[in-house]
């Protein structure tokens, strides 16, 4: 179970891509005219037609779940999965739309009907379209409806699954909207210590890749909170509110930025003399991809498995920024993750509020992070990067990621495993190598390091996860050669 919720996870960062698209061409809108989206006078044409391009994608998240997660649980990622997802998706949105359940109950909709267009809905399509790719795209029929064989049979059948789990919609949808907007609304009630506990949870969840599940609740429409489309602007059926719009986003913008830079700091100067130089290349480059596009786990990783309390430290560090931005007056957003880029295009966003204190902010919590991490690291002698219990560090220092060399650390990963002989199946999500294999012992986490992975993760004994970093996808094209 556990396997096939990470697999959905990581199915999840394909339509996420999308969004810094949408990030750069509304921040570059709002940046040529922050009152575009506001109603008042004669918009700018090019702001606006800007602005509103962003928006074609926030607002269309649903659907880019439903083709996503149908080619990322495909067993080969196929076209055909993706085209039964979207199916799917068209039914439900019909099927369960409030004219129809109005007819079908001969009363007014339930409200939740109002919300069926949102991204908990585009899973379930996508996981139908998948499971019916993957059960069907082998079925054979009699010549006589031959030419709906294989393939082409898979949208029909996933069209009559619709029917039936959208039947089953029809009566538990109001109690699981009703009750996912409850949560919502009790985390809103709660206020700054609510948006605390979203955010500890949101860091705790990473190694499963659950984190995804959590955040559609607050960053997007499932609940009627839809953090992201309000800060933003681009729809007029969620308007934000200057000062409460934006806090469930704005908290993680220290951590990324400053906090986990300076822990990266923290665990260089506590590495061994002898393993600086191997841990200065894989920590500045994570410091600086976690401060310039808000993608951490590369830096994350590096530490989460070797010293999981000091991950939790982390988590708690996170919760504790969440909570004290929501008191302040300061409000930024993002449309990808919390890094500079983000902040910066965010300047003039309908719902920005003194975003510049996120560098007061963000420098109080990276000395917290380096203090603790360091005190921490040497009191419990914890084995974060350059300080492992290894004694082969020649062997550590013959692979590094760079310009030239990705088929080489893609050769040293392959040995680790065991060989291709071991690999049954290959793939990679935004920073991880994702793979299947035969014997778990034939693995050699030591070697795979080596061969300049930042970390190495086993959610079971027959899948392994090796932490690259945003160069992912040039290892996992080398490592497929090889294979």
């Amino acid at each position: 179970m556990m396997k096939y919720l990470q697999k959905l996870g990581k199915s999840l960062m394909l339509p996420v891509a999308c969004l810094p698209a949408a990030g750069i061409l509304m921040g570059i809108g709002y940046w040529i005219s922050p009152s575009v989206m506001s109603g008042v006078g004669d918009p700018n044409v090019f702001a606006f037609f800007l602005v509103k391009a962003g928006g074609a994608i926030i607002d269309n998240m649903a659907i880019l779940f439903a083709i996503g997660v149908a080619l990322g649980m495909a067993d080969d990622r196929d076209g055909t999965s993706a085209l039964a997802g979207i199916v799917s998706w068209l039914m439900t949105q019909l099927l369960l739309s409030p004219a129809v359940v109005s007819v079908l109950t001969g009363a007014e909709a339930n409200a939740a009907f109002g919300k069926i267009n949102n991204q908990f809905i585009g899973i379930i399509s996508g996981l139908i379209g998948a499971t019916c790719y993957n059960r069907f795209k082998n079925t054979k029929l009699p010549d006589a409806l031959g030419f709906f064989s294989g393939k082409r049979s898979v949208a029909i059948v996933a069209a009559l699954v619709t029917i039936v789990v959208d039947l089953i919609l029809f009566f538990i949808w109001p109690i699981v909207y009703t009750g996912l907007v409850s949560f919502g609304e009790w985390i809103l009630s709660t206020g700054p210590i609510g948006v605390g506990i979203y955010a500890f949870f949101n860091r705790l969840l990473i190694p499963v890749g659950l984190h995804h599940a959590l955040n559609s609740v607050f960053w997007f429409d499932v609940a009627n909170i839809a953090d992201i489309a309000r800060f933003w602007g681009t729809n007029p059926d969620l308007p934000g509110t200057l000062g409460v719009t934006g806090q469930y986003m704005v908290g993680f913008f220290p951590v990324m930025m400053f906090g986990l830079p300076a822990a990266a700091l923290a665990m260089y100067h506590t590495s061994k003399p002898q393993k600086k130089k191997l841990a200065y290349g894989l920590l500045i480059s994570a410091a600086f991809c976690a401060f310039f596009t808000g993608v951490t786990e590369p830096l994350e990783f590096s530490f989460m498995f070797l010293a999981p309390g000091l991950y939790v430290v982390h988590a708690l560090l996170t919760g504790v920024s969440a909570a004290v931005c929501a008191v302040l007056p300061v409000r930024a957003g993002f449309n990808f993750s919390a890094g500079f880029v983000d902040w910066f295009l965010s300047f003039k966003a309908p719902m920005a509020l003194n975003p510049w204190l996120i560098i007061p902010i963000g420098l109080v919590f990276a000395v917290l992070y380096y203090l603790l991490f360091r005190v921490i690291i040497v009191k419990f002698n914890l084995k974060t990067p350059g300080r492992e219990d290894d004694d082969d560090i020649e062997a550590e220092k013959k692979i590094t990621i760079s310009n030239a060399n990705f088929a080489a650390v893609a050769a040293g990963i392959l040995e680790g495993l065991g060989g291709k002989d071991n690999i049954t199946s290959v793939d990679n999500c935004i920073t991880r190598l994702r793979l299947e294999i035969k014997n778990y012992e034939l693995v050699n986490d030591k070697k795979i390091k080596a061969a300049g992975a930042a970390g190495v993760m086993r959610p079971s004994k027959t899948s392994v996860q090796v932490i690259i970093g945003t160069q992912v996808q040039f290892v996992a094209d080398e490592f497929k050669k090889l294979l």
